[in-house]
């Protein structure tokens, strides 16, 4: 038998964590590790513990799941997180998946369609329900992009300087491993396959002079 697949749930109501608990806890190749209350804690949670997928829900006290799911994949980049929300407004769900998400669900979906999600992003592959997906279909003739993090933004005005990975490292105070893994996203989200390509878009967007990406 395969290795169970484990999931931390992250919602400030009790009641539709152990909801999402009892329903996940029903398929055999799930293992829930823990059900948390904020991003701060799932932060802690996951310092110290391996987690393949996170079910993290939006508003929440003391540390939303936006800042949440940026910190989480700074440390622990091979982590899938899932948005779980009642929130369908395409700003929502488009900046969530600028800060890494692999996939957003809305909390009225069908139950099985949660595993679904879960199974999903763990063949790599992204996730969107019906909902989501249809806020974010693009007007005829226009090509959604997906947007950079914060994070991503410095990374890339480091990289236009000339800096190196290692002293990007040094400068943001992060592994070089962690800048190598923004600088594929950066070139996979803008759709840019070299280092002098990366310059010019920064030069043309004004990212050199830090007035922002523009984008």
């Amino acid at each position: 038998m395969s290795e169970r697949t484990r999931v931390v749930i992250v919602d400030d109501h009790p009641m539709v964590a152990e909801g999402i608990q009892s329903i996940l806890e029903s398929f055999d190749d799930l293992e829930v590790l823990a059900t948390l209350s904020n991003g701060r804690e799932a932060i802690g949670y996951l310092k110290n513990n391996d987690v393949d997928v996170v079910l993290m829900d939006l508003n929440m006290p003391d540390l939303g799941g936006l800042t949440a799911t940026e910190i989480i994949l700074e440390s622990k980049p091979d982590t899938h997180i899932l948005i779980l929300t009642m929130h369908d407004s395409p700003e929502y769900i488009s900046t969530a998946l600028s800060h890494g998400a692999r996939g957003y669900v809305l909390k009225d979906v069908p139950t099985d369609e949660i595993k679904t999600a879960i199974d999903t992003v763990m063949r790599g592959e992204r996730y969107l329900c019906t909902g989501a997906k249809g806020s974010l279909e693009p007007e005829e003739g226009e090509e959604k992009r997906e947007q950079l993090t914060s994070r991503e933004q410095t990374v890339l005005l480091q990289l236009a300087q000339g800096k190196s990975n290692k002293e990007v490292a040094l400068e943001l105070n992060i592994s070089v491993r962690t800048v190598e893994t923004h600088r594929k996203n950066i070139k996979r989200k803008l759709d840019i396959s070299s280092t002098a390509g990366l310059t010019r878009y920064a030069i043309e967007h004004g990212v050199v002079q830090g007035t922002g990406l523009g984008i």
